[in-house]
């Protein structure tokens, strides 16, 4: 079987949103490259915000848990983004001899100053995404052309693009002090951090003392409490941002774990 039709294809998305925001959270499995048309982009990686605006070039680097909201109070958001697969990425590394020369360490977007060559490209994906689909093996040529160019524009962007290692083991606790608030599996935890699923259960309980998800559902429970009580904010106002699905679903986990509804200061107002 051709590698190609077993991974990721790289992928042009136009992202077009009018009313109201656009929340929410992702796992980024390839790197992307993006630039904002109109509106405005905050991300979350981890514990450190980003805003980014209108005319803003980005790289964003892949394996990573992100939050965002895109703005459209200015009459909408919109924006372009190229998904840059590793498929793509090892055939131009086989055919140029393209590598990672040395372990990339930056893990915050790149803010790309553009030249008129990234610009020129940014402008000529345009009549492609009004289609309603683009050939494939355009989709591949422009991708592998925005990746030279990602180069020349900023070469440390080598590095990143042209690793092909796996997460590395990291510091367990500083790792989920930073995303408990992110609603994925145990595996993907797993899997960012550098271990096998039976490794990281066996490291986190010599951590923390506790299973995986109960320690995840504590942690987030502990920070409703101080949001709700001492800060005053609605139940419904925060459960996404913790890490819950649903509204019964963290008023049932909150009054088990402290006894009275999240609500009960509202109700009885």
């Amino acid at each position: 079987m051709n590698q190609r039709e077993t991974v990721q294809e790289p992928k042009l998305v136009l992202n077009s949103y009018t009313g109201a925001n656009i929340e929410g959270e992702a796992f980024v499995t390839d790197h992307i490259f993006s630039y904002i048309l109109q509106g405005k982009h905050d991300v979350w990686l981890g514990d450190k915000k980003y805003a980014f605006k209108q005319g803003d070039f980005r790289f964003f680097r892949r394996n990573q848990l992100a939050r965002y909201v895109k703005n459209t109070s200015d009459g909408g958001f919109k924006s372009v983004a190229v998904h840059i697969d590793q498929a793509t990425l090892r055939e131009m590394s086989d055919r140029y001899g393209l590598l990672a020369n040395q372990l990339p360490t930056p893990t915050e977007p790149f803010l790309l100053q553009p030249d008129n060559l990234l610009r020129g490209f940014s402008t000529s994906l345009i009549p492609y995404l009004n289609q309603p689909r683009v050939d494939e093996r355009i989709v591949l040529l422009k991708t592998q052309e925005l990746i030279l160019l990602l180069i020349q524009n900023d070469p440390r962007l080598k590095n990143i693009l042209f690793d092909f290692s796996q997460p590395g083991k990291i510091d367990l606790e500083a790792f989920m002090n930073n995303h408990y608030r992110y609603n994925v599996s145990i595996e993907r935890f797993a899997f960012l951090t550098g271990r096998s699923l039976s490794a990281f259960k066996r490291d986190f309980d010599k951590q923390f003392h506790l299973s995986p998800n109960r320690w995840l559902i504590q942690k987030r429970l502990q920070e409703a409490k101080f949001h709700i009580e001492e800060k005053n904010e609605k139940p419904s106002d925060i459960y996404l941002d913790l890490g819950f699905e649903d509204l019964s679903h963290f008023s049932y986990a909150y009054k088990k774990a402290f006894g009275y509804a999240p609500n009960k200061k509202y109700s009885n107002q």
